[in-house]
């Protein structure tokens, strides 16, 4: 598989470990050095930041999305290859997901968590079909694997929607699991639990 471009989902949150900065700015740096494009939130803080300034220092090409009202609170990276101002924050998670080859989730707090399940909704509906690789730094996404596999069992989702993640435990597992992801097609979206 070809991947030329990606969208990472992260935080902004400069309070939190930092071996979670350090893992944002590694993959940057891996995305930057496999000839990718990097699509994200175009923050300049938090794991946004190093993830970002990862993928610049080491030749990437980045593009920011941002609302109009984040870049006017001056959160926007203005280092960045490109940056897009949006409407809102509807039209931002439309953006960055729009022609990616995978999306890619860093730990985060709410923000990341809705874009990832956005993701995933999106793929189950068959309007997304790539990818989603969950970076699992430190076993942050523990709680929320074992929440998806309780809604498996519990049948709020077929065994089959297994498929649409792949969770692995450091940036330098990213890219061979994206070209390792299990084919999506578009009739998986008729998977109905009844």
């Amino acid at each position: 598989m070809r991947i030329n471009r990606v969208c990472v989902y992260c935080a902004s949150s400069s309070s939190c470990d930092a071996s979670y900065h350090a893992a944002a700015k590694e993959l940057g740096r891996i995305i930057a050095e496999a000839g990718i494009t990097l699509v994200y939130g175009g923050g300049s803080k938090g794991s946004m930041g190093h993830l970002a300034d990862g993928a610049l220092a080491a030749g990437g090409r980045v593009i920011g999305v941002i609302p109009q009202f984040m870049s006017d609170l001056e959160w926007a990276h203005r280092g960045l290859s490109e940056l897009i101002l949006t409407r809102d924050m509807h039209e931002r998670k439309r953006l960055m997901i729009e022609e990616v080859d995978a999306v890619i989730a860093l730990p985060g707090g709410c923000g990341t968590f809705e874009e990832l399940f956005e993701a995933m909704a999106w793929k189950r509906l068959g309007i997304y079909g790539g990818p989603i690789v969950i970076v699992n730094t430190g076993d942050f996404y523990r709680p929320c694997i074992e929440l998806l596999e309780r809604s498996i069992a519990e049948r709020f989702m077929d065994p089959r929607h297994r498929d649409m993640w792949t969770v692995v435990s450091h940036p330098g597992e990213v890219l061979d699991a994206i070209r390792g992801a299990p084919q999506w097609p578009l009739q998986n979206r008729q998977f109905a639990v009844i």
